[in-house]
C-alpha cells in the first residue's frame, strides 16, 4: 500500500507540473475571479495540504518555513486575498513543493507501518487530484494554451446512443459501504432508500442535442427557465453555452485558446444546472435524482424484475478504470462521443456514467443520515444546502479516485467546470 501511495503521490505531482508548464508568473497569478484561484497560490496550497496534515498534525514536525500558514491555509485566507499575498516566486514555490514531497517520502519509506499516515497521504493525493482538475478548467477559463496532456484522438471515438433504459424500483443502499476502501465523509454511509421505477437516458446529452435547444430559441424563451434560472440567464447575458459561438460553417466551441467546429456527438459540457434544467423543460424531460443516478450506475437487476442487493464499484463492475472503458485522466483532452466506449456500460445499459462529463442531478448537496465530518471538516459541510450534486467524473478526473458513490458539488450557476447532464423520462414507466 505504501509503495502504491508513493507512486500515486509522484504521479499527482507530475500532473500538477504538466498543467502549469509553459505559464509565466503573470499567467500563474491571472486575474482575480470568483471561480478560480491564482495558480501560483493553488499549487503551493496542494503541497501545504501534505505538509499540514501528514508532517505536522500527524507526525509533529516543524513547518517547512515560518510563514507557510499565512500563505497557504485555505480555511483562514479569504479567496480574494490570495492575489495580494507575498507568495514565493515560481522557482521557490516549486522548491517548497519538492521539499514537502521529499519529507513525506522519507517518512513513509523509513517510518514503518502507519495506517493513519497512509490514510492522510491518500487523502492528500486525492486533494491534489481534485486541484489538478481545477488547474485544467482554470486554463480553459483564462484562455491559456492547452496543456500537454491527452493521447487519445477524439475523432476516433464516435457514435450516438439514443433511448432510455427502464430501471425497476425497490430498496437500494445509497452511498458507500465500510470496508470498500477510502471514501470521503459525504459518501458515508450506505443507507436503505426506496426508489420508484424510472427510465433514464442511455447516454448524456450531446452537443447536437443541446444545439437544437439553442436554435429553437431556448435562451430567449422564458417558459423554459424558472425564476432563479431566468435571473442567472439575464445576468450572464448568454444566448448559447459559455464557450460556443456561431461560425461561418456552423457552431464552434473554444477549447483552451483555440476555436474549433463543435463536435456534434460529443457530450455537452460547460453548462450550468440552470441550463440543464431549461433544456429538460424544452425537451419534456427531467434531471435524475442523485438516488436514481446511483441506481443506474451501480445497481443490478435481481433476475426477478427488481433490484439486486449487490452494487458495483464502477458501472462495468469492479475492475479498475481503463481506456477501453472510460474517458478519464485527460486522455482525450475533452469530451468524446456519447456513444463511445460500450465496454463501460452499467448493468442496466447506461454508458459513460463514469468519465467524460460530470453529470448534474436534481438534488441539493446535503449529508447522509448520521453524517460526521472527517478530519478536514470544511471539505463537505460548508457546502450543504448551497450547491447541487454532480456525479460520475469528467475527462479531467483521475481514475484512481473516482467511483460510483463519489459526490461532488458546485453552485447551480457554475458553467466553467466540466459538467454536462443526462435525463430521465417524465412519465412513470409502470403506467
Amino acid at each position: 500500500m505504501s509503495r502504491f501511495l508513493l507512486d500515486a503521490m509522484a504521479d499527482a505531482r507530475q500532473h500538477t507540473l504538466t498543467l502549469i508548464d509553459g505559464l509565466d508568473r503573470d499567467q500563474l497569478m491571472g486575474p482575480m475571479l470568483p471561480i478560480v484561484n491564482p495558480l501560483l497560490w493553488e499549487i503551493g496550497h496542494t503541497a501545504y495540504f501534505y505538509e499540514y496534515w501528514i508532517l505536522r498534525r500527524h507526525l509533529g514536525l516543524e513547518p517547512v518555513f515560518d510563514t507557510v500558514d499565512s500563505l497557504y491555509d485555505s480555511i483562514t485566507i479569504d479567496h480574494d486575498d490570495r492575489w495580494s499575498l507575498p507568495l514565493p516566486d515560481p522557482d521557490a514555490t516549486l522548491a517548497y513543493m519538492e521539499e514537502v514531497q521529499r519529507l513525506v517520502r522519507e517518512q513513509v519509506e523509513n517510518g514503518g507501518p502507519d495506517p493513519r499516515r497512509d490514510y492522510l497521504l491518500e487523502y492528500a493525493i486525492y486533494h491534489e487530484d481534485m486541484h489538478t482538475e481545477a488547474f485544467t478548467y482554470t486554463r480553459q477559463t483564462l484562455e491559456y494554451p492547452a496543456p500537454a496532456i491527452g493521447a487519445v484522438a477524439r475523432e476516433q471515438l464516435q457514435g450516438r446512443l439514443d433511448g432510455d433504459v427502464e430501471i425497476p424500483g425497490g430498496v437500494f443502499q445509497l452511498g458507500a459501504s465500510p470496508g470498500g476502501g477510502f471514501v470521503f465523509d459525504n459518501e458515508k454511509w450506505a443507507h436503505p432508500v426506496t426508489v420508484e421505477p424510472f427510465a433514464i437516458a442511455r447516454a448524456a446529452v450531446s452537443n447536437a442535442e443541446y444545439a437544437a435547444f439553442v436554435e429553437a430559441g431556448g435562451y430567449r424563451d422564458q417558459r423554459y427557465w424558472d425564476e432563479q434560472g431566468l435571473s442567472w440567464l439575464r445576468l450572464s447575458g448568454l444566448a448559447c453555452p459559455r464557450y460556443w459561438r456561431e461560425g461561418d460553417d456552423g457552431w464552434e466551441m473554444r477549447r483552451f485558446d483555440g476555436w474549433e467546429p463543435l463536435p456534434a456527438d460529443a457530450a455537452v459540457v460547460h453548462v450550468c444546472w440552470h441550463e440543464a434544467q431549461a433544456w429538460c423543460r424544452w425537451a419534456g424531460r427531467r434531471l435524475p435524482s442523485e438516488l436514481e443516478w446511483e441506481v443506474a450506475a451501480t445497481g443490478q437487476p435481481d433476475g426477478r424484475g427488481g433490484l439486486s442487493p449487490e452494487k458495483r464499484r464502477y458501472p462495468w463492475g469492479d475492475a479498475a478504470p481503463a481506456t477501453r472503458l472510460v474517458n478519464l485522466d485527460g486522455r482525450a483532452l475533452g469530451t468524446i462521443a456519447v456513444g463511445a466506449l460500450p465496454a463501460g456500460d452499467s448493468a442496466f445499459g447506461c454508458r459513460q456514467m463514469i468519465g467524460n462529463a460530470w453529470e448534474w442531478t436534481e438534488d441539493s448537496f446535503g449529508p447522509y443520515p448520521g453524517f460526521t465530518p472527517d478530519m478536514y471538516q470544511d471539505y463537505s459541510q460548508p457546502l450543504f444546502g448551497h450547491t447541487r450534486v454532480l456525479r460520475g467524473g469528467a475527462w479531467t478526473t483521475r481514475g484512481r479516485m473516482i467511483r460510483n458513490t463519489w459526490r461532488t458539488y458546485y453552485g447551480p450557476e457554475r458553467n466553467d467546470v466540466f459538467a454536462g447532464f443526462r435525463t430521465c423520462a417524465l412519465q412513470d414507466v409502470t403506467g
